[in-house]
């Protein structure tokens, strides 16, 4: 069943793609409409051209070549939806618009055009810029606490990942903001403690163990550590 949607999707792309206009874009267009817009908190869609041609990236596609309707009009056959260039009559700043299906004239303002070198918080944490991804995922929480884009599960099972690799200081950078992100969770003290254990530090592993037993008294890992400790 999943091999024959993907064979209808290839296949409208395919006579959808056939459809495209061949625009000469000028010079002013593409610098006004080259770069990176917001699509949502942490992840961004990449405009760009090359030969003449515009392209887009996005959710780790390095070259997607969208459907042109017009000059200032695409469609994008991954997200199946219409976009359009559009500039904000008030502050001027730039947009992809969403072309709604019952009203074309409508013009909404939706994916927010940023600077040239914005990164999203996941971009500085895949570069290890861990303080800056920090600061990214905490304003993301400050508008949203339930956000996917800090979700727990996530940041650990990532952290852990990096044990696997033996990438331990890495690790406990990850288990590090998972604690800022979820300070009231004894599961992220815990693998805080763990990561500080990797990392040949007794005492901090101690201290966050002991705060994972606070939090939950029936952490058995954090018991067994912190009373094993506490003998010593």
């Amino acid at each position: 069943m999943k091999t024959k949607i993907i064979q209808l999707i290839v296949v409208f792309a395919i006579i959808v793609s056939s459809c495209s206009k061949r625009i000469e874009y000028t010079q002013d267009f593409k610098d006004q409409t080259s770069g990176k817009y917001l699509y949502n908190q942490d992840d961004v869609i990449e405009v760009f051209y090359q030969s003449n041609k515009l392209f887009l990236k996005w959710r780790g596609a390095a070259k997607i070549e969208p459907v042109v309707l017009e000059e200032n009009e695409i469609f994008m056959v991954d997200m199946y939806k219409k976009l359009r260039f559009v500039q904000h009559p008030e502050t001027n700043e730039r947009y992809l618009s969403i072309i709604q299906e019952d009203n074309e004239d409508v013009i909404t303002y939706d994916y927010l055009k940023v600077a040239k070198d914005y990164k999203t918080p996941s971009m500085y944490l895949k570069e290890k810029n861990y303080d800056k991804a920090l600061a990214g995922f905490l304003l993301i929480k400050k508008k949203d606490s339930t956000s996917d884009f800090i979700n727990e599960r996530e940041f650990n099972s990532l952290g852990y990942k990096h044990i696997r690799d033996k990438k331990y200081k890495d690790a406990l950078e990850i288990f590090k903001i998972n604690v800022v992100l979820h300070p009231t969770s004894d599961n992220v003290y815990d693998s805080l403690a763990e990561g500080y254990l990797l990392n040949n530090d007794s005492l901090q592993a101690y201290t966050n163990f002991t705060k994972a037993l606070d939090l939950n008294n029936r952490n058995r890992r954090a018991k067994a550590f912190v009373d094993a400790y506490s003998i010593e």
